[in-house]
């Protein structure tokens, strides 16, 4: 048996058993060449089938308020400074937000990503939220619901579950180590802090990355398993969109090989957690988007913040081209013991229980 082989079989078992791979052969992974490519997808797809059979779960984003964000995030078309053309608005209204959201759920979706920009809300943001989420509560009472407004003060979270959030979003993004080269006004310690809070109120993590920056094979290791060890629920994968108008628009170094490999190395990884293929899957994966589907189980449909996404339909036509299925509204994306582990953090909200005892 070749090195490969006996690599991807290391990977497979560890995978099907929830064990951890070493670093040395997550970066292996990332070091195969554009001949094992196929090789690399077939095996990391076995540990995609264990935990999640041949479902897709949809997702929708809706741009609660966009642009004039006070960081600096180099990556990033609403950062301060930035020269980006992007559509610039205060909060919607609950109204406005659920209109949109129904339009996601009409297509599929069954989660709904609540987006606003700045660096995190006020206590009167957390309101405004709220009441956002009971609008679409009224209309769509089985649909999931995520927060994502940036950092998270003491008490937030609990008081976005309270209103009926299921999940909160922060990515991690870059390793620490490279952080402070894409942002100065925040650090990665925050970063970990608000997915820390979410999840101590009981609310479903998701925490993800961004590839593409110009970061190392070292450094996409270290962020996977940077979230490894928080262990979000939720693994969103996004690449780079360099933007015209912000300090990485320049950065074109992803093939759809390269980002392939990197799906690959993060299923490995995070096995049985919900792995989503984000922003820039178009742009960067192009016509080998399907074989995405075989390493991830979970897509956004549609546009993303300020940038225009595949054409909903078209996601769908993929989706069962490729011989896969959309989850449905009563289907469970988790596998049974991540639910578990979920609904104990649950329990603790609120108690002197750490989030997960």
């Amino acid at each position: 048996m070749d090195l490969l082989s006996t690599l991807l079989n290391t990977l497979v078992d560890k995978g099907l058993r929830r064990e951890t791979p070493t670093r040395d052969e997550a970066l292996a992974v990332l070091a195969t060449g554009d001949d094992d490519l196929l090789d690399v997808v077939a095996a990391a797809g076995r540990v995609r089938r264990q935990w999640f059979g041949r479902r897709v779960k949809l997702n929708y984003l809706v741009n609660l308020k966009s642009g004039l964000c006070p960081e600096d995030c180099s990556y990033c078309s609403q950062r301060l400074g930035s020269r980006a053309g992007v559509l610039k608005y205060t909060w919607l209204k609950p109204g406005e937000a659920a209109d949109a959201a129904s339009a996601g759920v009409a297509g599929g979706a069954k989660r709904v990503c609540l987006v606003a920009s700045g660096r995190g809300p006020t206590d009167r943001d957390v309101d405004r939220v709220s009441e956002t989420i009971g609008a679409i509560r009224e209309r769509h009472g089985d649909v999931e619901v995520c927060a994502c407004l940036g950092l998270l003060s003491d008490g937030q979270a609990e008081r976005l579950r309270t209103a009926g959030a299921d999940a909160y979003n922060h990515n991690l993004n870059t390793s620490e180590a490279t952080y402070k080269d894409i942002c100065t006004t925040h650090e990665f310690a925050d970063r970990v802090d608000t997915v820390r809070k979410a999840q101590g109120a009981g609310l479903s993590a998701c925490s993800g990355l961004i590839a593409g920056m110009g970061e190392s094979d070292a450094d996409l290791v270290d962020v996977v398993f940077a979230l490894r060890d928080l262990d979000p629920d939720s693994v969103p994968v996004n690449f780079l969109i360099p933007f015209d108008g912000t300090p990485l628009a320049g950065e074109w170094n992803l093939t759809p090989q390269r980002a392939l490999r990197i799906l690959a190395m993060v299923r490995f990884v995070c096995p049985d957690a919900e792995v989503r293929l984000a922003g820039g899957r178009e742009l960067h994966l192009r016509s080998l988007q399907p074989l995405a589907l075989h390493l991830v189980n979970s897509i956004f449909l549609g546009d993303y913040l300020t940038s225009e996404g595949q054409a909903g339909k078209a996601d769908l036509e993929m989706i069962a081209d490729a011989g896969f299925e959309v989850e449905g509204a009563q289907e469970t994306t988790l596998p049974e013991h991540r639910r578990d582990l979920v609904a104990v953090r649950q329990r603790g909200a609120g108690t002197e229980l750490p989030p997960n005892a």
